[in-house]
């Protein structure tokens, strides 16, 4: 509430003329053995956040913060108990499934010139890869009001957010005022899954590509973010490397 830190909370119901990144995300995918039902509530809380987002501007030297935008997610506020991850496990909880907005607006400020100033990710990795579209590793964790997704706008021009539950999909814009002068790709390398007594972790590499509009060609290249979490399922299908964690020992 101290804090100096010029924040986003302007709205603009029309519409900044370009488009920058645009994206959707499944809203209900069959995970292990997961309960539907926390999913189906999981769009209810979706509905609510993406109010709370939707139109938001963020201006030169302003940064974005879900958590300040959304705020708690209480009954008194409409939300319901939808999926939340626990120690790996998904659990019900009052405004469960909201994550998946923090996933999809990271996953698009990624392909943006915004700077990503704090974002936490998932100890574990409770799921199979099944149906995944975007890299492992790329999403976000939001714990109100400690854990916190948020970007700032280091450009001269603003930008803003579009988001909204579809038939079928959580779908999300980032628009601004003109065109930048850059486009990215973003991709992992080093996908390996680690076996260490009786317990699998998964490790990755986060990448981006910087690519000049005009020309198409690739002007620099950067790590984003290592990746290792402990897995909860079984892999399958897949290679594992056996370690021994003895060659690790803990720092003294």
């Amino acid at each position: 509430m101290r804090s100096s830190t010029p924040y986003a909370r302007d709205r603009r119901a029309v519409d900044l003329p370009v488009r920058v990144k645009r994206h959707k995300s499944l809203l209900l995918r069959q995970l292990g053995e997961t309960e539907m039902w926390m999913q189906h509530n999981k769009v209810t809380n979706l509905k609510l956040a993406c109010e709370q987002v939707d139109g938001v501007l963020i201006k030169p030297g302003e940064t974005f913060s879900f958590n300040k935008l959304v705020g708690n997610a209480t009954r008194r506020k409409g939300y319901v108990k939808g999926m939340r991850l626990s120690n790996g496990q998904a659990k019900p909880g009052i405004g469960g499934g909201i994550c998946q907005l923090a996933n999809l607006l990271h996953w698009m400020v990624l392909h943006s010139p915004l700077t990503v100033t704090q974002r936490s990710n998932h100890s574990f990795d409770p799921f199979p890869d099944n149906g995944r579209v975007l890299p492992w590793g790329v999403g976000c964790s939001i714990v109100y009001n400690y854990v916190d997704f948020q970007f700032r706008n280091d450009t001269d021009q603003t930008f803003q957010l579009r988001v909204g539950v579809g038939e079928r999909y959580l779908e999300g814009e980032i628009l601004a005022e003109r065109s930048t002068s850059s486009s990215y790709r973003v991709f992992a390398r080093g996908e390996r899954f680690l076996r260490a007594g009786t317990e699998y972790f998964r490790r990755n590499e986060i990448w981006r590509t910087v690519i000049d509009r005009r020309t198409g060609a690739a002007i620099g290249e950067e790590l984003l973010k290592e990746n290792v979490a402990l897995v909860k399922y079984m892999p399958t299908g897949v290679d594992v490397i056996d370690v021994d964690l003895r060659q690790y020992p803990p720092a003294s």
